[in-house]
């Protein structure tokens, strides 16, 4: 594929359905032989590990990091600042990094517009490798319209724009 994971950000307005569409994507793209990790940004502090827990009892008393592991996987905590581009690199054996919000980014996105929480887009329109959807929006010309309940169409975009079958902005 690529020397180092291609990028796609999944972004909207909160609660549009961002989660739900990358949860509903990462099956598809396994399926497809692609390695995928997940950035996702939080607007407001995030409780590390559940409080009680060892690891979130360090943390709460003061430690500027714990680490908690076991044979398959292993989760980092540290206070310092970080960005997406930190944490993309955490990832270099991955095919694809998928970033949850990141609207304002300049990073090749995938709109999520969902009736009854937004009614437009908020993305640059050159941004875009898809609008996904269940309003009847018209989108920038040569971007696809999908559907928001079909992450199997979504995933299909990325898979193109990753095997690098579409060109972005």
């Amino acid at each position: 594929m690529r020397s180092s994971p291609a990028v796609v950000a999944v972004s909207g307005v909160k609660n549009s359905g961002k989660t739900t569409l990358i949860e509903g994507m990462l099956p598809h793209l396994a399926a497809a032989g692609l390695s995928v990790a997940v950035v996702k940004h939080d607007g407001h502090t995030f409780l590390p590990d559940v409080p009680g827990t060892d690891t979130g009892r360090f943390l709460a008393a003061g430690a500027m990091g714990a680490a908690i592991f076991d044979g398959e996987k292993f989760q980092l905590v540290k206070r310092q600042a970080v960005d997406e581009a930190a944490l993309i690199a955490q990832f270099p054996q991955a095919d694809l990094v998928l970033l949850e919000g990141f609207k304002h980014s300049s990073r090749p996105k995938l709109e999520v517009v969902r009736g009854g929480n937004s009614s437009t887009p908020v993305c640059d329109p050159a941004t875009l490798l898809a609008l996904v959807t269940d309003l009847p929006l018209p989108a920038p010309p040569g971007v696809p319209v999908l559907p928001l309940g079909d992450p199997a169409a979504a995933a299909a975009a990325v898979l193109e724009y990753v095997k690098g079958g579409r060109e972005h902005g």
